[in-house]
């Protein structure tokens, strides 16, 4: 039997009424059923969420039917809302985990199917594979069970839930909102038409703090962008910023769980530069110590970081599925991943670029710096790295001939610099010899081809990048 459906680095992603169908969701949803009673952990019930895609809202309620049909319980999100809220309601609740109707920062044709597991967290690679066959197998034989969802309603199998509240109150535990609302700054959020429309405001009302929202309606078509907050997506972001003359910009994806910035003169910081300023915020400021986790598509920033002030780091294969586990293991202070996403200690072990966001505030009221400052601060202690990113697009067929132009033995420098080692953990990741690096790998979510590299300054980034692509062929 050939798959239709197939999970990657986090859930099921495809292209909406070509795979993402209505038939094809319920049987991921029955899959999942299937899965939680071989598990035993049927009588938890799950959470179903959605973000702002088309039909997303139809979608989850498609998956709703299913699993009560299964008589398993559901708590069905009455509203749009994050993927990290949706996650934390998942432990609020006690439920078994989650489903989430989104594409995350995908362009707005394609929708998805994300699996959280009881603790909120991206469900592991072993619970993927067996949900993922149990679906193919219920799109192969028809056996998908349902309930209409007037029925569950009625029955009680089905429960509306907003999960807010029980977020906002965590948040409260974490951080203190009231310095944050009370402080003077003038804040340009990006919700890149996502689920994250709203939060910000709704968090931060009250106080002296001026919070402007842009794209901030629902748009499927996320018109003029792909909801994806690094700098080529932001250029909105970067001129109300800079013709308001706020003290910063904060952007969400398409399902809040990741976070870009741009600074007080309209610069973007890269992810890496956040990362470890976040990391440097909980280390110096509130200093508190505890291990660092990242994927190995992330700064060396964080290795000198975790030296200066005594900390393990530990690196990951991509993806949050990776990192969550390490992070519960080791009690980790933060963990995060290139992409832009972030999770903390004494939160659900997942990524949320909300309170990425307002941890990020925080370390601009308690340190008295503007974003730049912040980055100047953190390259005198590091010094200074850049980052880049190119990505294109390849056919299945092609990955096994770009897969073999890249481990020749012959490949002993690259633009110029002399290759120091090959780490092929996830990809092929190249050290070169004066501490800069190239990682080139095949994206778990999409058919693309990822190119990656940090070096000393911007010039050296892009030398680097087009080394990559010379070694490809492309």
């Amino acid at each position: 039997m050939d798959k239709v459906i197939k999970f990657g680095t986090d859930g099921w992603r495809a292209v909406i009424a070509e795979d993402f169908t209505f038939d094809n969701v319920r049987a991921c949803a029955q899959g999942l059923a299937n899965y939680l009673k071989q598990a035993k952990l049927a009588e938890r019930g799950l959470v179903i969420g959605y973000d702002t895609r088309f039909a997303s809202e139809d979608f989850a309620a498609a998956a709703a039917e299913v699993i009560a049909g299964n008589k398993i319980k559901v708590t069905l999100c009455s509203k749009v809302a994050p993927t990290p809220v949706i996650s934390y309601a998942v432990t609020a609740t006690k439920s078994a985990g989650a489903i989430i109707i989104t594409a995350s920062h995908n362009p707005g044709r394609w929708n998805g199917f994300k699996l959280k597991d009881e603790a909120g967290a991206s469900a592991p690679s072993e619970v993927a594979a067996e949900v993922e066959k149990n679906a193919n197998e219920a799109l192969s034989t028809g056996e998908v069970k349902r309930l209409p969802l007037a029925d569950g309603l009625n029955n009680g199998l089905i429960t509306y839930f907003d999960p807010d509240p029980v977020y906002f109150k965590q948040l409260e535990r974490l951080i203190d909102l009231e310095t944050i609302r009370h402080s003077n700054l003038k804040v340009i959020v990006d919700s890149m038409y996502g689920a994250g429309i709203g939060y910000f405001k709704g968090l931060l009302k009250g106080g002296k703090i001026e919070v402007l929202e842009i794209n901030n309606e629902r748009n499927p078509s996320f018109p003029g962008i792909q909801p994806e907050p690094i700098a080529k997506n932001l250029t909105k972001l970067s001129n109300t910023v800079t013709e308001y003359k706020a003290n910063v910009g904060i952007a969400n994806d398409g399902d809040a769980d990741r976070i870009g910035i741009i600074d007080e003169k309209g610069n973007f910081l890269n992810q890496h530069q956040v990362f470890a300023l976040l990391a440097l915020y909980f280390l110096e400021v509130r200093g508190e110590r505890g291990a660092i986790v990242e994927t190995l598509t992330d700064s060396t920033m964080l290795h000198i970081l975790g030296k200066q002030f005594d900390v393990p780091v530990y690196e990951t294969p991509v993806g949050f599925k990776y990192v969550a586990p390490m992070m519960i293991e080791k009690n980790a202070l933060i963990g995060g991943e290139e992409s832009g996403g972030y999770g903390f200690r004494g939160h659900v072990p997942e990524r949320d670029g909300i309170l990425a966001g307002l941890y990020f505030l925080d370390s601009m009221i308690k340190t008295g710096k503007t974003p730049s400052q912040l980055l100047d601060y953190l390259f005198s202690k590091v010094g200074p790295h850049y980052y880049d990113r190119l990505d294109f697009h390849v056919s299945p067929g092609d990955r096994q001939k770009l897969a073999q132009k890249l481990i020749q033995p012959t490949i002993d420098s690259i633009a110029g610099t002399k290759v120091a080692k090959l780490d092929t953990t996830d990809g092929y990741k190249y050290y070169l010899a004066d501490d800069s690096w190239l990682l080139i790998r095949f994206s778990g979510t999409e058919p693309l081809i990822r190119i990656y590299a940090e070096g000393h300054s911007p010039e050296q980034v892009q030398k680097l990048l087009e080394g990559g692509r010379k070694l490809l062929g492309l």
